[in-house]
């Protein structure tokens, strides 16, 4: 176990043998050389299993230590947990000498109103402190869950990631030929639907029968969800044309492959370089959804293409198409022309009927 120094940031890094265990390196926020930042080495030791003192075993640290040695946390995936603790260490930081039982919403609130600057942040903190507390009431630790009294924060950001439009995917097809890496890129995630924690593990080794078969990264540990996808014509013709990996389709520069995060960040480049910047991995997952939409999906169709578990995400898209297609088709009664037809065909009626 020792301390990292990476542009800036300090990690704590885990030994070999802890790697091997499923430990992860650990950020510490306070400044080096203050009483915070020795605080918080320790308490990343002892989530590394290296006791260094009695912790009071009423505090919200002592309690978030128990939370992260439940089979509720553990059984979370690798992506979650490291960012679910990364949550939960900058709540300590702020709370966790605080007598978990003692804390009462005004405390929390004040805490999520730090933060009112990046709402979705806010908001992330008090969703993983209200999973500690009803893991604790579950556990018989708590009673009561002061977290559940503290609402969310309206985003900023209440769509999510931006949906890529189709003139931006043709920026970004003009930019990127097939052949190339971006295109790859680009081709997996549009051809497929898949989240890019899937893009980056998919390769030769996932097809069979003209399909690619995999088990999806997301929930993989506590609801893993096969997933069958034929490869479609224009995805087989990106696959042929460009060089891949042996077991994954895409790799870095150095032959090895992308991380979740390392493959995110990348593709915003490729972005970049197409004049496409609001455009991500995600946003890419959702246009193929407003097509398949758009093009006549049902919802049940779109739960199976993109593996959603609930109708609640598929029916989002498809009411958006049934919306944009009823516009299409009467907007035009909007218009004088329609009025006027319209008012002349009964003026002539009136007239027909006062005839002699």
């Amino acid at each position: 176990m020792r301390i990292k120094k990476d542009k800036g940031r300090i990690y704590l890094r885990p030994s070999e043998q802890q790697r091997l265990s499923g430990k992860r390196q650990i950020r510490l926020y306070n400044k080096e050389g203050t009483p915070e930042f020795d605080q918080e080495l320790k308490d990343a030791q002892e989530i590394m299993g290296v006791p260094t003192r009695k912790q009071p075993k009423d505090t919200l640290r002592w309690l978030i230590r128990m939370y992260y040695l439940s089979p509720e946390y553990n059984n979370l995936g690798p992506s979650t947990k490291k960012v679910r603790q990364g949550l939960l260490e900058k709540i300590n930081l702020k709370l966790g000498n605080n007598p978990y039982r003692s804390l009462v919403p005004r405390h929390i609130r004040a805490f999520r109103d730090s933060k009112q600057d990046v709402p979705d942040s806010a908001n992330s903190h008090i969703k993983a402190l209200r999973q500690v507390y009803k893991w604790a009431i579950n556990a018989d630790f708590a009673d009561h869950n002061p977290a559940l009294s503290v609402p969310y924060l309206p985003s900023k950001n209440p769509n999510g990631f931006h949906t890529w439009t189709e003139t931006e995917i043709t920026l970004y097809e003009n930019r990127h030929d097939i052949g190339t890496k971006a295109r790859l890129a680009l081709g997996l995630l549009l051809y497929t639907g898949v989240r890019r924690s899937d893009a980056v593990q998919l390769g030769p080794q996932n097809e069979k029968n003209g399909c690619l078969e995999f088990t999806e990264a997301k929930n993989r540990a506590r609801y893993p969800k096969a997933r069958v996808i034929p490869i479609l014509q224009p995805l087989r013709q990106i696959l042929d044309a460009t060089p891949t990996g042996h077991l994954v389709y895409l790799v870095t520069e150095f032959g090895k492959p992308f991380s979740f995060n390392g493959f995110g960040n990348w593709f915003k480049r490729r972005c970049r370089e197409a004049d496409v910047p609001k455009c991500s991995a995600h946003g890419l997952r959702k246009a193929g959804a407003v097509r398949a939409a758009m093009n006549g999906a049902t919802t049940k169709q779109l739960m199976a293409m993109f593996g959603w578990r609930s109708a609640k995400m598929a029916e989002l898209y498809t009411k958006q198409a049934d919306e944009i297609r009823t516009a299409k088709e009467f907007m035009h009664l909007l218009t004088n022309e329609e009025y006027n037809q319209n008012s002349n065909l009964s003026h002539m009626t009136v007239a027909q009927r006062q005839k002699p």
